[in-house]
């Protein structure tokens, strides 16, 4: 699956019709967004110069531990600490995506960590749609339950999820469940019974998997109903085990998609660099998957870096880019007219390039 074009010119890669599957909003302030409503709300910052705060979150990320690369959620999370704070993440996320060329998006948040800064749950969610629904992108929102919480704790944001869903009278809508937070030693197992729920009442589920544990737990994952994983990078610890080709059969009939982000995995310590990431074995193994962000602001980085760093460094070419997208459009949550319109944008870009 090794393209064969070369790599082309920033303004073509930025002109190429993106999908966005994984992209945090607790992680995508802008950094004057950031700075204002920590003002607004009376919270210190480390501090108020844009460039310095931006320097700030990038030392974090580069400092190779997760510890480090989690703190800015602190800072992030109680500077959305008010509806008025949460519709405009939500309306200038939105905004961003669309700026790098996407034509279809998915943001994702967990609503009940705004709870102890005086939000409640649906309160929180109808902001964060209120915000995407301003925007003129096609996008919806997922609703992430913390994996390290209680399953009672989960089992309220599965609901939370469900209340709020995408449909005739919600056009902009919550369009599906994630697991996120610590990986290792908070299996998702803890949570079957919500996810179940969810699976039951046709939610899709997406689950963070295999970034900061084994491969297997992704095989997991899919197991509790899972049709999209976060990261699933460690799956590729798999492809030299007598476990490969079961590993891979189960994917590929569960029709499963890897949401993965290269830069952030880099940060996180799942993978070494770009140019040793996963991601080359696992495409080259024919596994459905697509390249995101992650987090904006915390990992410094925008879907078309994303896609650039992969071809300077990885191996990628531009075809292998727009089969991403394609695939990415495949395992999507939105509704299908979101995602035909979608498609139909991509391919006639493909078309004018000469790739179709």
């Amino acid at each position: 699956m090794v393209g064969m074009s070369s790599s082309p010119s920033w303004a073509t890669l930025a002109a190429m019709p993106k999908v966005q599957l994984h992209d945090h909003l607790d992680g995508s302030l802008r950094i004057g967004t950031l700075i204002e409503c920590c003002q607004r709300r009376g919270l210190a910052l480390p501090t108020r110069d844009e460039a310095e705060l931006a320097a700030w979150f990038r030392h974090n990320a580069m400092a190779g531990s997760l510890e480090r690369y989690l703190q800015g959620f602190a800072l992030t999370v109680a500077a959305m600490g008010d509806v008025q704070a949460l519709e405009r993440v939500a309306f200038e996320a939105a905004e961003d995506a669309r700026a790098e060329g996407c034509v279809l998006a998915e943001f994702r948040m967990a609503p009940l960590l705004l709870e102890a800064h005086g939000v409640a749950p649906d309160e929180a969610v109808s902001a964060m749609l209120a915000g995407l629904s301003r925007s003129g992108l096609a996008c919806g929102l997922i609703v992430c339950g913390m994996r390290h919480e209680a399953p009672e704790r989960v089992a309220q944001a599965a609901e939370l999820a469900l209340r709020h869903r995408v449909g005739p009278e919600r056009p902009i809508g919550v369009v599906g469940f994630d697991l996120a937070g610590p990986e290792h030693g908070w299996p998702a197992t803890r949570h079957a019974h919500a996810l179940g729920r969810v699976r039951e009442a046709g939610l899709p589920i997406t689950l963070h998997a295999g970034e900061a544990d084994r491969g297997e737990r992704v095989l997991e994952a899919v197991a509790l109903g899972a049709r999209r994983i976060g990261h699933g990078v460690r799956l590729a610890d798999l492809l030299h085990t007598e476990a490969s080709l079961e590993a891979l059969q189960t994917l590929r009939q569960a029709q499963v998609h890897l949401e993965v982000c290269p830069t952030s995995n880099v940060h996180t310590g799942a993978a070494v660099s770009i140019a040793q990431h996963p991601i080359r074995a696992l495409w080259d193994a024919g596994v459905s998957l697509s390249f995101h962000t992650d987090n904006h602001l915390i990992s410094c980085t925008n879907l078309n870096l994303e896609g650039q760093v992969l071809m300077d460094h990885a191996g990628f070419a531009l075809t292998d880019l727009l089969a991403m997208q394609e695939q990415a459009l495949k395992a999507s949550f939105l509704p299908a007219a979101m995602t035909q319109a979608a498609n139909a944008a991509l391919q006639s870009w493909a078309q004018a390039q000469g790739l179709r």
